[in-house]
């Protein structure tokens, strides 16, 4: 029996990392790539549809994946700290494996923006959690310099070992169909992932011929900086794993959009939230920043700028629905009360089916 053992031993040869680099790792990676014919069909069919589901990581997001690398590069230099500016991800996955390697680490937060599911989440894990009153970029702005102050390691994605573990789901997606997928479509935020992802793909390209993807990047409508041409000081969206209006990696994103000959949209929050739903009702629960390279493509073939007939096409899932469920909770109706009786479940079912 194959014990999988997590992605940095499982890819070490293809990762630029140091020799110093000691493994810290949850066995993140492997996620599912789950085939959605039934969603492929409503968005119009005559295409095959595959979800990345990297919900399903340890901590519930993507994160993980560069979080292992980040931070067994950092443990193995000898640091004793870790530090990120987060909109929440990066918050929990940060403190999971600093938790994990017995290092202290400290998360800034932007005041008020930050789903619940994921603040507890860093708590949980023992983080240091500080709120500033700014938005993600501030915060990003203030662990930049600390780092640079102090001996603590930064592991948000300007870290590049973050990028080398990331880049790994492009390597997965490439096994499970063969060949790289004609397109994907993923959410775009700080860039990181759109970054890695592209990292990926040529890479494995370059070793073994799998072909490389268009990439369809997706920014919501309050937060499009790459779609705008400049940054956006006061981003909002419902999406808040993507409520950033500097992206981090701004440049890699657009040269990787480029580089494919793909493209970086915007969509509404209406769209997004419409996805996440179409997402659960075939089975997929996702976070609502989750379901933005999803709206994308959906807007994309609604308005005739894509053709996907005959294509394999890949959507990033980046982070499961339990992260952020108060979108959810709030617009949820209150559940049917009925007597403990036989007769009135089955009057209810047969109203119900009538």
């Amino acid at each position: 029996m194959t014990i999988y053992s997590g992605v940095l031993e499982t890819y070490r040869p293809y990762l630029d990392i140091p020799a110093h680099t000691r493994t810290v790792t949850l066995l993140e990676g492997n996620t599912p790539l789950i085939p959605l014919p039934r969603l492929a069909k409503t968005l119009g069919g005559g295409f095959e549809l595959f979800v990345k589901f990297e919900g399903l990581n340890p901590t519930g997001s993507f994160k993980d994946r560069g979080m292992t690398v980040a931070i067994s590069e950092a443990f193995g230099r000898g640091a004793k700290s870790v530090i990120c500016a987060s909109t929440g991800n990066t918050a929990a996955s940060a403190a999971a494996y600093a938790s994990r390697a017995n290092m202290r680490s400290i998360v800034i937060i932007p005041a008020g923006k930050v789903a619940a599911g994921k603040l507890a989440g860093a708590v949980a894990y023992g983080a240091e959690v500080i709120q500033i009153d700014g938005s993600f970029d501030d915060a990003l702005n203030l662990v930049v310099a600390i780092s640079e102050r102090h001996p603590i390691a930064l592991v948000n994605s300007l870290n590049p070992y973050r990028l080398e573990g990331q880049k790994t789901a492009a390597f997965e997606i490439c096994e499970v169909l063969g060949t790289s997928p004609d397109w994907l479509a993923l959410p775009v935020g700080n860039a990181g992932n759109i970054t890695a992802y592209w990292m990926g793909f040529k890479q494995l390209n370059d070793r073994e011929a799998t072909g490389l993807p268009q990439i369809l990047g997706v920014q919501a409508e309050g937060a499009a900086p790459l779609v705008l041409g400049h940054p956006v000081e006061h981003p909002e969206t419902v999406a808040t794993a993507i409520r950033i209006g500097r992206p981090a990696r701004a440049e890699q994103a657009l040269a990787a959009a480029e580089e494919s000959k793909g493209r970086i949209i915007a969509v509404s929050d209406g769209e997004i939230l419409s996805m996440q739903k179409l997402l659960a009702a075939n089975g997929v629960w996702v976070e609502p920043a989750s379901a933005a390279g999803l709206a994308g493509l959906a807007h994309e073939l609604e308005h005739d700028l894509i053709n996907l007939k005959g294509k394999r096409v890949t959507a990033v899932c980046t982070g499961h629905g339990l992260k952020d469920p108060d979108i959810i909770t709030r617009e949820m109706a209150k559940p049917h009360v009925l007597p403990a009786e036989m007769n009135a479940l089955e009057d209810y079912l047969v109203q119900e089916r009538e």
